[in-house]
């Protein structure tokens, strides 16, 4: 298998001849945030047979982005998403759309996909009703690798998200302070001790950034995944983190007998 960052939270994850890609964004901006770090992922990157998106945030749900994908391709979306967004709704004739909630498993070629719990607000709006869960990802093939989109650590965690050999989290966010429902790199740390995966991969940080922002705290926006390969060696000694550049793409050794 093979995984490939290509920044924020957006990863493709080929695995029994199946090339699955995380929470698409290809935008050089939104709203205030512009791209600081990798240059926008070339057309290989929207090659799919099937997109996940966790929650409907615009940084994780981002319609422009999702018309990239071949007309056909399966997109797998959180329960509720197309009635609350008109962008989704629009590309419902060119791509096959599945809405899923916690616990829904659907095949694609050789792989199994499987809707996990995630703690965080996914609306599409702050100010928005909650209408759609915000989901994590277990993809079955070879290997069992763990999508965890934007989450906290909850309890229960371990047994929602059962035995991975691979875990993608999510180590930063936008500025100096996250709440309630983010991992950083000292969470996301604890995230690996509870799931015991062979090997890590930290996304959702060092991307985008806020105007502006670059200036005042400029460690905030570098340093996550550096605090995260710190945090997991002392915290989850056994676990192999691979810290990728933007683009850079890892053959993690994660089958066989644990």
């Amino acid at each position: 298998m093979e995984v490939t960052w290509w920044g924020h939270a957006t990863c493709t994850v080929e695995d029994s001849g199946v090339r699955v890609l995380t929470d698409p964004l290809f935008a050089p901006r939104l709203a205030h945030l512009r791209r600081r770090r990798g240059a926008l992922p070339p057309a290989e990157a929207a090659r799919a047979d099937v997109a996940l998106v966790s929650h409907l945030h615009a940084d994780h749900l981002h319609p422009p982005s999702l018309a990239r994908l071949a007309p056909g391709t399966r997109l797998v979306v959180p329960r509720g998403a197309l009635r609350a967004v008109a962008g989704l709704r629009r590309l419902a004739g060119r791509l096959r759309i599945t809405e899923v909630e916690p616990g829904d498993e659907l095949k694609v070629g050789g792989v199994v996909v499987r809707a996990v719990p995630a703690a965080h607000d996914g609306r599409r709006l702050p100010w928005g009703p909650h209408r759609s869960p915000a989901l994590g990802y277990v993809v079955r093939g070879t290997a069992r690798t763990y999508f965890a989109g934007d989450t906290g650590l909850f309890d229960g965690m371990a047994d929602a998200v059962g035995e991975v050999e691979l875990a993608l989290l999510p180590v930063g966010g936008w500025g100096p302070y996250l709440g309630h429902g983010h991992l950083d790199a000292r969470r996301a740390a604890q995230v690996l001790a509870a799931l015991a995966p062979r090997a890590a991969v930290p996304v959702h940080y060092g991307t985008y950034w806020p105007i502006g922002m670059d200036a005042v705290r400029p460690h905030e926006f570098h340093a996550p995944g550096d605090e995260f390969v710190r945090h997991a060696a002392r915290i989850a000694p056994r676990v192999v983190v691979h810290r990728l550049g933007h683009g850079e793409r890892v053959r993690p050794e994660v089958t066989g007998d644990r």
